[in-house]
């Protein structure tokens, strides 16, 4: 439909107003920035990353970003603009914008500073905001090297991190919301060593009503303290609330413990469709559970074809229809000399024990964020194992450089 055409039927204005939300919600997507799209953080320890973004309207008034500042510091921001519907939205992405692009200009001249972030989105944001509006936002430092979190929090929830002893522990926001009126803020140190989960959220999630007639604040604790993943957060939290009442936004990061004591298995198998099959017989008689051998199997085969021998989408489609596709792969193993190492981990989370699978190949390995495109048009072939794999699993996180993925499963 043309933007200049009369929309004339009750049906034509149904359909031009589902095609707008469809492109506001688009809009929303590409200004959340995150880097961590199917990644982990692997640069001193492994820690797993996880969002759960689900607005109650097509505008929300919450927003989010993670991003990669170097090496060893990560950054997120959480938004909650007052209010609901198209203020509190306009507001929201109108920071989020802003502090996303400070960011990328200071990694380009490796200049960051959260201080300077912080203070120049607040000088962009005090003429926007109305006389009575307000605005929480949290700004979050890691630094993986020095273990420890820089943050400032304007009226937003506590933070939940939960220690090696599985005490929880709450920082509360040090500043008060934003304002047109807001002069100063507060920047403080939390020393994380021995913290090895932790969850940023907005208020809309401890407000909400529950089935047990209390806000969901009096249950976030105890969900927090027993899930050892996004997907466990997020299924004990849609368990307890009635209807969505506020937008729901929250991060989960968990600090995995994989080391000798917790590794159980380990082998190495060659790049060759030999392999190929030798390797899922023997992760099939350690592992009974249907969902995890489909997950490895997926994996598996992405570390032979697009890792070690470095096929990729578009040659692979062109092989499967001129029906040279099995031909060529074994033609290519041939002169591949490079190794694809499996290792398995268990970890105990309080009464429940996880496995954790990881696939490492010898390849050049690729950028995750283009699954974000891909997976967006469903039309497409490209990522069929990393979504396969996804859907059978409780997560799937990549290394940063791509050639290491691993999944995990409950036993």
């Amino acid at each position: 439909m043309q933007n200049s055409q009369k929309i004339k039927t009750p049906q034509e204005k149904e359909d031009y107003s589902a095609y707008q939300e469809d492109l506001a919600f688009q809009k929303e997507l590409n200004i959340l920035r995150n880097d961590f799209y199917y990644k982990m953080i692997d640069s001193k320890d492994i820690s797993l990353v996880d969002f759960f973004y689900h607005p109650l309207d097509t505008l929300s008034g919450d927003a989010y970003s993670a991003r990669v500042i170097d090496e060893h510091r990560t950054f997120y921001l959480l938004v909650d603009g007052m209010g609901k519907g198209i203020s509190a939205s306009l507001t929201a992405m109108a920071v989020t914008i802003f502090i996303n692009h400070m960011i990328d200009k200071m990694i380009e001249h490796e200049s960051f500073s959260l201080d300077i972030l912080i203070k120049e989105s607040m000088d962009f944001m005090k003429p926007i905001l109305l006389d009575e509006e307000a605005l929480s936002i949290d700004y979050i430092l890691f630094d993986s090297y020095f273990s420890q979190l820089d943050y400032a929090k304007f009226s937003m929830p506590p933070f939940l991190l939960e220690d090696f002893n599985n005490n929880i522990l709450k920082i509360k926001s040090n500043n008060p919301p934003m304002s047109k009126w807001t002069l100063t803020y507060n920047i403080n140190t939390y020393l994380v060593q021995n913290i090895h989960k932790f969850l940023f959220y907005s208020d809309g999630i401890v407000e909400n009503s529950t089935k047990e007639e209390l806000p969901y604040n009096h249950f976030i604790e105890d969900d927090f303290r027993s899930s050892f993943t996004r997907e466990e957060m997020k299924e004990n939290i849609l368990n307890k609330l009635t209807a969505q009442e506020d937008d729901l936004t929250f991060i989960f990061i968990n600090k995995l413990e994989l080391n000798e004591k917790t590794l159980v298995q380990k082998n190495v198998f060659e790049t060759s469709l030999e392999s190929v099959e030798n390797a899922n017989q023997w992760y099939e008689s350690i592992c009974k559970n249907g969902s995890s051998v489909i997950a490895f199997n997926e994996l598996f085969m992405n570390a032979y074809e697009h890792g070690n021998l470095a096929l990729d989408a578009d040659t692979k489609h062109k092989l499967l229809l001129e029906d040279t596709y099995f031909e060529t792969l074994l033609t290519l193993e041939k002169d591949c000399d490079k190794k694809i190492t499996v290792k398995i981990y268990k970890i105990k989370n309080l009464s429940s024990e996880y496995m954790v699978t990881q696939i490492i190949d010898e390849g050049n390995g690729f950028d995750t964020n283009l699954l974000t495109t891909i997976f967006r048009n469903s039309k497409k072939f490209n990522g069929r194992g990393v979504f396969v794999s996804r859907k059978n699993s409780m997560g799937i996180y990549f290394n940063s450089k791509g050639n290491s993925v691993l999944f995990l499963n409950k036993l």
